[in-house]
């Protein structure tokens, strides 16, 4: 859409225009959206009953607001998604640094350009994607950077002295007026900074350094934070706490099927290789349930929290092993396996915080421990407990097949082997599977609406789910699972190869 078509101060008096705060546009706005039905915010799931009403509370009470919570919890994508909100366009007097309102200017800049065309002054119009400032807060930010100073090259070349106003360089926050102002990582900010920000919050105007000149600012403020960096990096000071109306906690997905749908949401993977890999619902539970793993292990910093992101770049590698198989083999396409998920391992290990028990482990046994206990819970919630179908068997049930479904498999690597090469082509895939007495009838038998490579999938994750209960040996080589008799795979594994208990 174009701008509207005033392009001087009278012509935008005849229009009728009258200007608002950037609190009462998005106060004015959010009413329209939520009379008209519409979402606050697209691609945000999982805080409909939580997050969301107490930021349309926040914006209705004209708040300024800090969103709180661990890394990777769409706190930043919330914070852009508010310019939505805004008018989308707005007049600014025509050169302005600060985004002057032609009907009320406040930089000497404007106030001169208007005295002196008058009703000619022109104007320009400012889209509401250019109203959002965002600063990442690091330690050197200064306050300079955020409120302003004196510039002497500007002194020099319009041959002004130090003490006229019309030689500061405006910072980033006078430059934000009328708009949305972003802090990212609040605690960051040294304290000293941090205190700048008071006179901003509380009464809504800015002191620059030198100069007896106070502009009156209108912007609407959003910071996030962690709540570690209160104890950890950097703490947000209690005056500025105390300054800031609104905090927002935000949360992690509550439960499987919400994070499935945020990673598929993100997923960023080539059209073209999407097209080539099949990726079943099985491996997308599997890999959110390493992040929920994640988020409760005793060798994981909760503190510190599991991104989102994780469970994005674990899917996006599972896709990315599954492509190369299939490259490899010559194979058009190809359906991810349970193989696969061994390459969420370099995922796995960038994205979590150690504690000093889990440093001691290694990351990657760490990873592949997470990895266990994710396949192990999910073949717990699909299928008989392995466990009990053995102490059932061992009470003295009449048949052992009736007591034990997983009898005639367990009973098959007493006496042979499986192994599952990651580049086995399709065709060899299925065949070493097929030779598992047992194994696919017991897919069909559980879950019968599964489709023929769905169920190979989940004939695969069946003897992974045996080894994580103990029922059947395993034995990871590289490039290969190798499964057979329990006391075999326990007396030929290594020290180091031994998985976490």
């Amino acid at each position: 859409m174009n701008p509207p078509t005033p392009t001087t101060l009278g012509e935008l008096k005849q229009s009728g225009y009258r200007p608002r705060s950037v609190k009462e546009e998005l106060r004015t706005n959010l009413i329209a959206r939520i009379r008209s039905g519409q979402p606050l915010f697209e691609g945000i799931h999982g805080y409909e009953e939580t997050v969301i009403p107490a930021l349309e509370r926040a914006i209705l009470a004209g708040h300024s607001i800090n969103l709180l919570g661990l890394r990777g919890q769409a706190k930043t994508r919330m914070a852009r998604s508010l310019v939505q909100l805004l008018d989308e366009w707005l007049p600014v007097v025509a050169g302005s640094e600060i985004n002057d309102d032609p009907l009320a200017p406040i930089s000497r800049h404007a106030k001169d350009l208007i005295a002196q065309h008058g009703d000619a002054t022109p104007i320009a119009w400012l889209h509401r994607n250019d109203r959002y400032t965002e600063k990442l807060a690091t330690p050197d930010v200064t306050v300079a950077d955020l409120i302003g100073d004196s510039d002497p090259i500007k002194a020099a070349n319009l041959k002004l002295d130090y003490s006229d106003e019309r030689v500061i360089h405006f910072g980033l926050i006078p430059r934000s007026h009328r708009g949305i102002f972003v802090i990212n990582e609040l605690p960051d900010l040294q304290p000293r900074i941090q205190v700048a920000l008071f006179n901003i919050l509380q009464e809504g105007d800015v002191q620059i350094r030198g100069f007896k000149l106070r502009l009156p600012l209108d912007i609407q403020f959003v910071f996030t934070a962690n709540p570690e960096d209160y104890t950890n990096r950097g703490a947000i000071i209690t005056p500025l706490k105390d300054r800031i109306q609104s905090q927002i906690l935000t949360h992690y997905p509550p439960t499987i099927e919400l994070g499935m749908r945020i990673t598929a949401q993100e997923l960023r993977s080539p059209k073209e290789q999407l097209a080539r890999v099949r990726v079943p619902d099985l491996l997308r539970v599997l890999i959110e349930r390493i992040a929920l793993e994640a988020r409760e292990s005793e060798y994981v910093d909760r503190k510190s929290g599991v991104s989102a992101r994780l469970t994005i770049s674990a899917l996006e590698s599972v896709i990315s092993a599954a492509e190369l198989r299939a490259l490899h083999n010559g194979e058009d396409s190809t359906v991810a396996r349970i193989g696969d998920l061994q390459a969420v391992v370099p995922a796995i290990t960038g994205k979590v915080e150690l504690v000093y028990e889990g440093e001691q482990e290694g990351p990657e046994k760490v990873a592949h421990h997470l990895l266990g206990l994710a396949i192990r819970n999910v073949f717990a919630e699909l299928f008989p407990d392995p466990v009990k179908a053995r102490k059932r068997v061992k009470a003295g049930a009449t048949s052992e097949r009736s007591a034990d479904p997983y009898h005639d498999i367990v009973e098959h690597f007493e006496a042979a082997q499986c192994e599952l090469l990651n580049g086995a082509t399709n065709a060899e895939h299925v065949e070493e599977l097929r030779h598992v007495p047992g194994l696919i009838d017991l897919v069909r038998k559980r879950h019968a609406y599964l489709d023929d490579e769905e169920q190979l999938l989940w004939a695969e994750f069946v003897l992974h789910g045996l080894a994580e209960h103990s029922r059947i040996g395993r034995t990871q080589l590289a490039g290969s699972a190798r499964f057979g008799d329990l006391m075999s795979a326990m007396l030929g594994a290594s020290t180091d190869d031994e998985e976490l208990g």
